[in-house]
């Protein structure tokens, strides 16, 4: 052992531990497996809980000697000395000394665990290391316990091998709630899937607490099980099932259940409604909900029935995109039930260019196979459920056009039939021009002959089918706006500025109020958003919710809006007044992704809606009884305990409680966790720049809502108790910060 090395672990001697720094890494890298082993029996010996001396020692040296190993990169070298010393911590107390200190061989265990899993690539060392890294996760320290989670993650992708032994210890460790080892089950899966398949009721229910990053881990895991042992999740099909309606779910969630009903039809049977009422909600979903219907229809002749008329409605009235899906699964239906169609059957699919008449077809063969020539009057008046969708398929979609092309179909296949010889086909699609010309003359004729007083009025609306659909909707509109404007602000203003990906708006939101203490009074809150065309719909309703009258295309504040819409426009996208026709109201998804971003820039912590008003009102307007304390000097907003991320040299990070007050234009906080301790350099909230919670990826679950405020030369990292109270702190602080400027906007403006 290097000679400094034996003087300050074998002496103890606190004095010389600083000089390791000063020897190079070279020189001591002989030494460290030894030193290593000195300072397990530092670590054991029976007075080292209540030796402070030892313990800084140890620390020190710890720090010097992983430095080293990363330096020399002789992880492997010393790997065993490092893993035993680690191990050794298992034998005392990990859990917390009340709720601010670690235990000193749990602060071992966390400087060792850092530099031995960081090497989750080397197999050597891994295989030394994973199974005392499991035992870790038993042990009580959850901070400890979380960061072991994410090491065994990465080793997971390096070595999945070297977990799958302990496979089943980690999905009981996850059940317990270390949520972070879920990345590892879909690497381990394939090496030990009973263990897992054991527990995947269990793990589907935990789908709602966990976030979404790990929800795509167990919905990864989901697939690969639906996959290979479908069956495993018959009993989980109606969990799976009630989180179709989160747009971050569903389509990963339709893709197990699709899995699912190829191999287990009737175990999602009985869930069709419900997949039915989803597809009505989301109709971008359609094309996999129609792949169960299809499996299901597999199932018997009944329930083919069943999943065909639902499957043919679609057809009739979806977009293009579905159709070739929907053909499929109709043919497969068929195929396996011939009789269904009979001889109809292949020459129906011909017909690929007129999906409609295809769904009119097949409504009408499915029609006559329903219905018995001896039935009676009774039964007559009770069968025609399907001619009822005949006449839904009808509706709106030009029918006597399609009443020529199913007449022409018809003599096709009465001549095919007839036809002993080659046979040229056909499509729908090729009746005469001047067919479809005199079909239009007609149809125009009609419309306007039938209501001639009215022409001049009809002509004007159907010159602006803007304002015709704003006139028929006009109730509707109203309706909904008044709801949607109690969740979502509409801002006062808007710009659309180009950016490198896409157009960027640039929205600018006051209060309506503007009293005494208003936090807006000069200024504006600013927000930016990629998501252009959602926020033009929402002003769109925000002006015709206002109004008694529907809006016209001539509007100045329509054509505004029309303005911007062409700049976010993309080339063969809608046009403004086609998608408002198409899409009066954002789609749910869109308006939750919104108000998730209004969340994260922390918008609500500045405006809340009032009833009383009608409108958004800042902080202070909405509350004028603590705008006094606010601007009272001295008079603290809040205080009380939070901890500050302290930073000891390079690798070593600590927690330290402090007692913070939030009063006047300041953030005050003392030395200790008294409120009588002497006072630090205080904040001054006029120099911060932003607050803003800290980001999901870069926290653990040991720091519930943790939040960073950065100022002009310093960023404070700090934590409070729990998510409540942090919340707390955070509106607090960000309403004091918007105030203290806004006093200095004011103070600048009268100077000058």
């Amino acid at each position: 052992m290097h000679h400094l090395f034996s003087l300050v672990l074998g002496q103890r001697d606190l004095s010389r531990a600083g000089d390791l720094f000063s020897l190079k890494d070279a020189e001591i890298e002989d030494s460290l497996s030894e030193a290593l082993e000195e300072i397990k029996t530092i670590s054991s010996s029976a007075d080292y809980l209540t030796n402070d001396n030892d313990q800084a020692v140890v620390e020190i040296c710890i720090t010097r000697i992983t430095t080293a190993i990363r330096e020399t990169r002789s992880i492997e070298k010393h790997g065993l000395a490092l893993v035993s010393l680690w191990e050794s911590c298992l034998e005392y107390n990990l859990k917390p000394e009340g709720k601010d200190e670690d235990t000193p061989h749990a602060k071992i265990a966390s400087d060792l665990m850092s530099c031995i899993l960081q090497n989750y690539n080397k197999p050597p060392v891994m295989a030394l290391a994973v199974p005392v890294a499991v035992k870790f996760l038993w042990h009580g320290n959850m901070e400890l316990c979380r960061n072991m989670s994410s090491y065994l993650s990465l080793a997971a992708i390096a070595k999945a091998d070297l977990l799958a032994d302990h496979t089943e210890a980690i999905t009981k460790s996850i059940l317990q709630g270390n949520y972070m080892l879920l990345r590892v089950l879909p690497s381990v899966y394939e090496k030990q899937p009973q263990s897992i398949n054991a527990c995947v009721p269990e793990l589907v229910e935990l789908m709602a607490q966990l976030d979404q990053p790990e929800q795509q881990h167990l919905l990864r895991l989901l697939q690969m099980v639906a996959k290979q042992h479908p069956q495993v999740l018959n009993k989980s099909v109606s969990s799976l099932i009630s989180y179709l309606h989160d747009p971050n779910q569903n389509d990963s969630v339709l893709n197990i259940l699709v899995e699912v009903s190829l191999s287990q039809p009737a175990a999602v049977a009985s869930f069709l409604p419900n997949l039915k009422a989803v597809g009505e909600d989301l109709p971008n979903l359609l094309g996999q909900i129609a792949k169960i219907y299809g499996a299901v229809g597999h199932f018997d002749e009944e329930r083919a029935r069943s999943c065909l008329v639902y499957l043919v409605t679609l057809l009739a009235s979806m977009e293009h995109t579905f159709h070739h899906t929907l053909l499929l699964e109709i043919k497969g239906i068929t195929d396996t039930f011939s009789s269904i169609l009979g001889a109809y059957s292949k020459d129906i699919y011909r017909m690929s260019n007129s999906f409609t008449a295809i769904a009119k077809l097949l409504v009408k063969k499915l029609e006559s196979d329903n219905t018995p020539t001896d039935r009676t009057d009774d039964e007559t008046e009770e069968a025609p459920k399907s001619c009822d969708l005949v006449s839904a398929i009808s509706d709106g979609d030009g029918n006597e056009k399609l009443q020529v092309k199913i007449q022409a179909f018809e003599e096709i296949l009465a001549s095919e039939n007839n036809s002993p010889g080659p046979i040229r086909r056909y499509s729908l699609g090729q009746t005469s021009k001047e067919e479809r010309k005199e079909m239009r003359f007609n149809s125009s004729a009609e419309t306007y002959e039938d209501s001639p007083a009215d022409t001049e009025k009809c002509t004007g609306e159907l010159q602006d089918p803007l304002l015709l659909h704003l006139k028929e909707n006009l109730c509707t509109i109203q309706t909904y706006y008044a709801e949607m404007v109690k969740k979502i602000p509409v801002p006062e203003r808007c710009l659309i500025e180009d950016s490198f990906r896409s157009c960027v708006a640039q929205l600018f939101f006051t209060c309506s109020m503007k009293g005494h203490y208003c936090l807006y009074s000069k200024s504006s809150f600013t927000l930016n958003s990629r998501q252009t065309q959602v926020w033009i719909q929402i002003m769109l309703l925000f002006h015709q919710g206002l109004s008694s009258e529907p809006l016209s295309s001539e509007d100045k504040s329509v054509q505004l809006l029309k303005s911007m819409w062409k700049k976010t426009q993309l080339k063969g996208t809608h046009s403004f007044e086609t998608a408002i026709i198409q899409s009066t109201f954002p789609q749910k998804k869109d308006l939750d992704s919104v108000q998730k971003h209004l969340k994260e820039v922390r918008f609500f912590d500045f405006f809340g809606y009032s009833e009383e008003t009608g409108g958004w009102l800042c902080f202070m307007c909405n509350n004028p009884e603590k705008a006094t304390v606010v601007n009272l000097d001295g008079q603290p907003l809040i205080e009380g305990k939070l901890k500050e991320k302290q930073v000891r040299w390079k690798f070593i990070k600590r927690w330290k409680t402090r007692y913070f007050t939030l009063a006047g234009n300041q953030l005050l906080f003392r030395k200790g966790k008294s409120k009588d301790d002497l006072d630090d350099s205080p904040i001054e909230l006029s120099k911060v720049q932003s607050v803003k919670v800290v980001a999901r990826k870069h926290r653990d679950r040991s720091l519930p809502r943790a939040f960073e405020i950065f100022t002009d030369n310093k960023t404070y990292v700090l934590k409070a108790k729990d998510e409540k109270n942090a919340e707390e702190w955070l509106q607090c602080i960000n309403v004091a910060v918007a105030q203290a400027k806004e006093r200095e906007s004011r103070e600048a403006t009268t100077y000058l």
